[in-house]
């Protein structure tokens, strides 16, 4: 019974994500059409039988006529009749009633042809039609897609009640939203969204390496603008989760013979702790993750059925990857170049399975090496050298392609990178880079121990929990995943890509150690150096790692275990797989264990803020003169460098609303430019040094109010702030500026003629 089990399993699953499961599934409808006839039909007349009355007597060799029979010679004597056979066609004779009902069947034959041949929709009955729907591969899509959704929702909440108009209190959440309202005004005027004016006033910033989501931008630009930046912003975090979890579930159904196995990894990947954090806080981070299984899904079709068509597929995905996060595009490219380089390098034997042997590489081959027993034959050994390569030129020529169209696609955007690194924005200060490797790195055995999602169900006593900070993410796999993934690695270490899996799941984990080894509260630096007067470990691969050129911005080493994920959940969804057919039970213990260590509902430290501020904002947008507004605290801040404090999240939320230039930025890579003219600004420059504490001379002050009135600044917006806004305050009133109303615990100011004119 497990045997059959396992056939009918694999054979359903297949059509949900391998293409041999979609060519078997007419098959399986033609044998459920036939058995639904009541059984095998006759394959045509049946020969008729001996007469049913009288006695047994030969039959004509042929239908005709009956012969005569010649009369005795001399007088007619009464002779016994013996029984003569009718002509054929005569009522009541035997042959003829025979091939009436040869008739019969031919035509009742007939009709059951006619029936077959008729449609599903048409000869099943509404029962059957029904089932046949639920089980079509489209439906069950839909099914797992919305049940992804759901449990996404259910894990991360309450982040779903923040669609009423809340927003979680940080400055990225207002990033994003600015982001979402930038890229739907670019599109609509079909302007330049690479750069901009609008934060960083009046200097702008080039917004090349800044998280600007503009696929995902251009994507929610409907909803933008119907509903507003926040509604896409916050519609896309809650659905994110879910979107993970089905991609991942796709890239599962490739590789897991069992539909329970591929749903596991998908819930295992989608709504981890790691990932639905970067839905709460980074949206950038967690639509780049996106891409993760779907550049994976593209790359094993291509190389199980290599074609230009699969070929284009995989550079829209990767250049699609790009559009969407730089970052999180270089570990896309990083699993792109795993999956296919073993494909691509590999001899031309490679055409071991059935549909190798149409491809394009084994077109140059011998017929006798384009069968899969022939792969493993002598023969194929000694293959001539032309024709391996051609083989290896037809695989280049489809990888080529596919790096073709991903350039192509991410052309906009590595043009913007180009553009900006040429100015001079894509430095930032060694020093500080080297820190940040060591700051952001994951600590051992941390990465495995208990999500510290557990302490949410009160189980924070249980020991090995993760008590690391989580203010850049929560950078640990979880032990039921662990676990589970080793258990899978065991159980399908006989499979093909098994080994290479666990190979990049341990590799991931060894580069997010960073460029030192942190085991428990210890760190040690073996094999020690100096890496831009930071001491690392030479001996660390993550040294070697941000060595390479275009990847020493890729600071925080953490984050490549959202790359390990991969992995460890489809070697969990083996697991499962294994579990399914040998303990099934057993599933719903591991299910109830993975629920503890599954979603994040917030940072306990990370309020939230309203979308919009009516009483501070809506004179601000009745002003249509295009004027400069400053928040206080002022600052530029993101990615390093940064100039200034940490101004209010709120503050570009409402440049969304009003329309109005922001001196403020949140940038993820901060443009040196930007800051190297904005500190050139009196106003700027004596206004930070106010934030800190310091005091301006009259000649300083002179210079800024000057200043002040050259840059146009129109509003000055005073946030709360610990009782050290006083001494702004004093400086803005130094700076010919006035109090002009107070609204939601908001100071605004206006210049002194402003304010006098207006009331």
């Amino acid at each position: 019974m497990k045997a059959a089990d396992r056939r009918v399993t694999g054979s359903s699953g297949a059509g949900q994500g391998g293409d041999a499961g979609l060519e078997g599934a007419p098959g399986r409808d033609r044998v459920a059409g036939a058995a639904g006839e009541g059984g095998p039909a006759a394959p045509g007349p049946a020969a008729p039988g001996p007469a049913a009355s009288g006695p047994a007597a030969p039959l004509p060799a042929a239908p005709g006529p009956a012969a005569p029979v010649p009369a005795a010679p001399g007088p007619a004597a009464p002779v016994p009749a013996a029984p003569v056979p009718a002509a054929p066609g005569t009522p009541g004779s035997s042959p003829a009633r025979a091939l009436a009902g040869s008739r019969l069947r031919a035509l009742a034959h007939s009709a059951r042809v006619r029936a077959l041949a008729r449609s599903p929709r048409e000869r099943a009955p509404a029962g059957s039609r029904s089932r046949a729907l639920a089980r079509h591969p489209v439906t069950v899509h839909l099914a797992v897609l919305a049940g992804f959704v759901s449990a996404g929702i259910a894990v991360t909440w309450p982040r779903a009640t923040y669609l009423a108009g809340r927003l979680p209190a940080i400055r990225d959440a207002g990033s994003y939203v600015w982001g979402f309202w930038w890229m739907a005004r670019q599109v609509e005027h079909f302007g330049n969204p690479w750069f901009t004016r609008s934060i960083a006033a009046p200097v702008g910033a080039q917004l090349g390496l800044h998280a600007l989501m503009p696929l995902p931008g251009a994507a929610m630009m409907p909803v933008t603008l119907a509903f507003g930046p926040s509604a896409s912003y916050n519609l896309l975090s809650v659905l994110m989760p879910g979107l993970m979890c089905y991609a991942m579930y796709r890239v599962g159904r490739l590789w897991l013979p069992s539909q329970a196995g591929a749903i596991a990894a998908g819930a295992f990947f989608g709504l981890s702790s790691m990932l639905t954090w970067r839905s709460w806080y980074h949206l950038n981070l967690a639509a780049g993750i996106l891409f993760l299984p779907l550049a994976l899904e593209a790359a094993v079709r291509l190389t199980r059925r290599p074609g230009w068509r699969r070929a284009v597929v995989l550079g829209l995905v990767v250049g699609a990857a790009l559009l969407t996060d730089q970052e999180m595009s270089v570990l896309v490219v990083m699993l792109t170049a795993a999956a296919v380089a073993p494909w691509l390098l590999r001899s031309p034997a490679a055409a071991r399975s059935p549909a190798a042997a149409h491809t394009p590489a084994a077109a140059g081959l011998p017929v006798a090496a384009r069968t899969p027993a022939a792969a493993h034959t002598p023969a194929a050994a000694g293959l001539p050298v032309a024709a391996r390569l051609r083989a290896l030129a037809a695989r280049a020529r489809i990888a080529v392609l596919a790096a073709a169209v991903a350039l192509l696609v991410a052309s906009p955007q590595i043009i913007a990178v180009i553009q900006q690194s040429r100015s001079g924005g894509a430095t930032s200060p060694p020093a500080q880079l080297a820190a940040s490797y060591v700051g952001y790195a994951a600590r051992f055995p941390g990465m495995f121990e208990l999500s510290p999602r557990v302490q949410d169900f009160g189980l924070g006593s249980l020991g090995f929990v993760y008590n690391g900070r989580v203010t850049d993410g929560v950078p640990v796999f979880g032990l039921v995943l662990t676990v589970l993934a080793v258990l899978g690695l065991i159980a399908a270490r006989r499979r093909r890509g098994a080994g290479l899996l666990a190979l990049l799941w341990l590799g991931c984990a060894a580069l997010a150690l960073g460029p030192v080894l942190r085991i428990g509260t210890h760190v040690y630096i073996p094999d020690a150096e100096t890496l831009d007067g930071v001491r690392v470990s030479g001996v660390m691969p993550y040294t070697w790692f941000v060595r390479i050129p275009g990847l020493s911005s890729f600071r925080e080493p953490a984050r490549i275990l959202m790359l390990g994920m991969v992995p460890a959940c489809l070697l969990a969804g083996a697991a499962v797989n294994w579990l399914r057919y040998h303990a099934a039970p057993v599933i719903i213990v591991v299910a109830a264990l993975g629920i503890l260590e599954a979603g994040w509902s917030g940072n306990p430290g990370i309020g939230s803020m309203p979308t919009a501020l009516p009483a501070v904002d809506a004179p601000i947008a009745a002003d249509h003169s295009g004027s400069l507004v400053v928040d206080v605290p002022f600052g530029i801040r993101g990615g390093i460098p940064t100039y200034g404090g940490k101004f209010d999240p709120e503050a570009q939320v409402l440049a969304t609303a009003d329309g109005h230039p922001r001196a403020v930025a949140f940038l993820s890579r901060v443009p040196a430019p930007t800051i190297s003219g904005i500190s050139r600004h009196a106003f700027y420059a004596r206004l930070v040094a106010a934030q800190q504490g310091q005091r301006s001379t009259p000649a300083q002050l002179a210079a800024a109010r000057l200043d002040a009135r050259h840059l146009g600044i129109g509003w000055v917006l005073v946030w709360r702030w610990d009782g050290r806004h006083r001494r702004c305050v004093r400086f803005l009133e130094n700076t010919g500026f006035r109090l002009d109303y107070i609204a939601d615990d908001v100071q605004v100011f206006r210049p002194a003629g402003a304010v006098a004119g207006g009331r």
